[in-house]
Parts: C-alpha cells; sequence; structure tokens
C-alpha cells in the first residue's frame, strides 16, 4: 500500500467526519445554542453547501496554483475552522466556522482525487481513486461515531477538536510525504459545467441530488428519528452509527463486481426500491433497538450502495470527461445533504418529527422515477447509436 494514498484517504476521512459528525451531537449543539433541533442542522447544510458549490469553482480556479500547496492551504483552513468551530459562541459564528471548514474541504478534496492519480501508472489509476475515496465512506463507519462518542462522552467541542486533529496529521503527512506535481491540463468552469447540456448526465445527477437529499433528510436528524431505540444511551448511538456506517462500506466493496454482473441499471433500481421500503417503514421499526438495527443497516447500506452504479453510469456516458463527470456527481451529493438539512428543519417545523421519514420517502420515490428516466434515455441513445450506421448504408 502506498502511504502517499493513504494520507490522501486520512484527509478525506477528516473531511467526511466533518461531514456526518454532527448529525450525533445535535442534540447538544441545539441545547448549547439555546435553538431548535432544525436551526441547529444548519451547521451540516453551511458545511455542505460550501463544499458542494466552490469544490468544482475552486478547480478551476486554481488550477495554476501548485497542488501540494493547494492541499496543505485546505487543510489548513480546514483545522482552525473547526476549532474555530469548538469555540464559537453563537450559532451564527458558528455557522460562519462551518463555511469556512467547507472552503478548506473544497480546496482539498478534488487537488487530493487528481494528485492521487498521478502517484501512480495509469493502469492503477482505479486502484487509488477507491483508496482515496475509501477514505470518505470510512468517515460514515469509524469517523462519525467515534466523534458522536467523544462527544457524548464529554462534550460537542471536543469533537470537533477530534475533527481538527484528523485533518491536522493528514496535513503533516501530505506536507512529509507527497512530492511536489506536475500542474493539470487548464480546464475552465464552464468546460466543467458543459456535460450538463447531455439530458443523460443532467438525469443521472438530478437522481443523485434527490436521492441524498432522502437518504440526509433522515441521516440529519438520526438523534431524533431513532431517540426511543437509543434510550439516551451514547454506546448505542454510536452502535447505530457504526453499523450504518459499515454496512455502506461492505456495498461499496461488493457493488462493483453485482455491476460486472447485472449492470449498473438493475443494482441501481433494486438499492433505491430497499430504501423507498425501509424508510417507509421507520415510523414502526425505529423505536425498538433490534429493528432500528436491522433498518439501519438497510439504509446504510443501499444509501452508500448508490454512488457506484451512479458513478459507472457517468463513466460509461462520456469516460473522456470522467473525472469531470464525477466531480459534478460529488458536488450533487453534497448539494443533497444541504437540501436535506433543510428540507428536515421544514419538515419537522410544519409536520412534526413523525413525518419527516415520510417525506424521504417521497424523495427517494421520486429518484427511482428519475434513475429509470436517465436509464430509458441512455438505451434509447445506444439503439440510435447503434442503427446510425446501418441507416448510412442504406
Amino acid at each position: 500500500m502506498d502511504r502517499r494514498l493513504l494520507i490522501l484517504a486520512l484527509g478525506m476521512f477528516a473531511l467526511g467526519t466533518d461531514s456526518f459528525v454532527v448529525a450525533g451531537i445535535l442534540p447538544q449543539l441545539a441545547h448549547a445554542y439555546g435553538v431548535s433541533i432544525g436551526a441547529a442542522g444548519q451547521m451540516t447544510t453551511a458545511y455542505a453547501i460550501t463544499y458542494a458549490l466552490l469544490a468544482p469553482t475552486i478547480a478551476a480556479l486554481a488550477a495554476a496554483v501548485p497542488r501540494k500547496r493547494l492541499m496543505l492551504a485546505g487543510l489548513s483552513l480546514f483545522v482552525l475552522a473547526n476549532l474555530a468551530t469548538a469555540f464559537a459562541p453563537t450559532l451564527g459564528l458558528a455557522l460562519l466556522t462551518r463555511v469556512l471548514a467547507g472552503l478548506g474541504a473544497a480546496m482539498f478534496s478534488p487537488t487530493a482525487t487528481g494528485a492521487g492519480t498521478m502517484l501512480v501508472p495509469p493502469q492503477r489509476r482505479g486502484y487509488a481513486l477507491s483508496i482515496i475515496i475509501a477514505g470518505l465512506t470510512a468517515a460514515t463507519a469509524l469517523g462519525s461515531p467515534i466523534g458522536a462518542l467523544i462527544g457524548g462522552l464529554g462534550d460537542w467541542r471536543w469533537t470537533m477538536a477530534f475533527v481538527s486533529l484528523l485533518g491536522a496529521v493528514a496535513g503533516i503527512g501530505v506536507w512529509m510525504l507527497l512530492p511536489e506535481l506536475p500542474l493539470p491540463p487548464a480546464v475552465t468552469l464552464r468546460q466543467r459545467l458543459a456535460p450538463l447540456a447531455d439530458r443523460r448526465v443532467g438525469l443521472t445527477l438530478i437522481t443523485t441530488l434527490v436521492a441524498m437529499s432522502g437518504i440526509f433528510t433522515v441521516y440529519t436528524y438520526f438523534s431524533v428519528v431513532f431517540k426511543d431505540a437509543i434510550g439516551g444511551s451514547t454506546a448505542m448511538l454510536g452502535m447505530l452509527l457504526v453499523i450504518w456506517g459499515a454496512a455502506g462500506t461492505a456495498t461499496n466493496l461488493i457493488a462493483g463486481r453485482l455491476i460486472d454482473r447485472v449492470g449498473s441499471r438493475k443494482v441501481l433500481l433494486t438499492m433505491l426500491t430497499v430504501l423507498v421500503i425501509d424508510i417507509a417503514l421507520l415510523p414502526w421499526t425505529a423505536d425498538n433497538p433490534w429493528t432500528a438495527a436491522l433498518a439501519i443497516a438497510l439504509w446504510g447500506g443501499a444509501g452508500w450502495g448508490l454512488l457506484v452504479p451512479q458513478q459507472h453510469r457517468l463513466v460509461t456516458l462520456a469516460p473522456s470527461i470522467a473525472p469531470v463527470l464525477l466531480g459534478l456527481n460529488t458536488a450533487c451529493t453534497y448539494i443533497g445533504v444541504s437540501a436535506a438539512g433543510v428540507i428536515g428543519a421544514g419538515a419537522i417545523g410544519t409536520l412534526g418529527v413523525h413525518y419527516l421519514t415520510y417525506v424521504a420517502t417521497g424523495l427517494l420515490a421520486a429518484s427511482f422515477i428519475l434513475a429509470e428516466l436517465a436509464a430509458r434515455r441512455i438505451a434509447a441513445h445506444t439503439r440510435m447509436q447503434d442503427t446510425a450506421p446501418a441507416a448510412v448504408a442504406t
């Protein structure tokens, strides 16, 4: 295993932990700032929307900045911003520090992904990407539960300090182990957004956005939805979060092989079907620890299992601009996470927490329809290409 790839994966682990850990300490945040659960949930929204909007923008604007310098700058800002969150006296200042942390993440993440492909021979680039992205998925299985446990045993401010420590260790590793890397070819923001004109790509990206909105509408308010199953136990909260992340990590490991056998369409629609049924049944399964654990395992496995078939679909559509499409897919993921915080807060405020899962179910059902529309458009385009040579010949 290349230590340099592990360092980049550790950076992604820190970024992912920062994305998901707020769900585990949400009641503490609401109590500390004297606000509602919905208002406290906007700390996730502020981080995610900043990352989503600025990642492709910075990748274009900072194309001339040396890769190593950009990653170190991003991690430095990330570390300082999370420390500032820990000391923020008001929710307003905390939200500002979350925006700064999202900016640091936007500077590091796409740069690290590109750098990883430069560290290995061309035939091993897929392997390098899988290692780096594994850091992000592992954050849900380890980083978020550990952060929630730290917050439960001590104080939520120590959780933010933990996230800062992860980022600092990754920064030291980048500084010591990574060489200076050549600058990639310049790609303007307009070029990065050009694939959106293809309806097949647009539908696929919208599927990711809507599906992630549904998944994280529940996850952002995890400790509230599963309040009865958790029973006020920090250990139980941590265990349920571990189940969610571990199931997602396991599904990611096998999804690629399933796609090779049956295709991305069947895998994607199966995952979405499981999600719709599972989330719809949460009002009856979320109160008991045993049924909640099973529901959370299905939810985490199917939810994270969407990423691989979605990425496979995009890469298959346009292999020559695959990095751009994957970057846009990541942006849609975080826009979905951002929207989930707002949607969840609105649903809790107007309908009540018991109706939150129904809102999420509706979003996931809509993503199923969008995924199938994308699949049919892709199939129709393929048929047109197959028949075009015959038409020319006649």
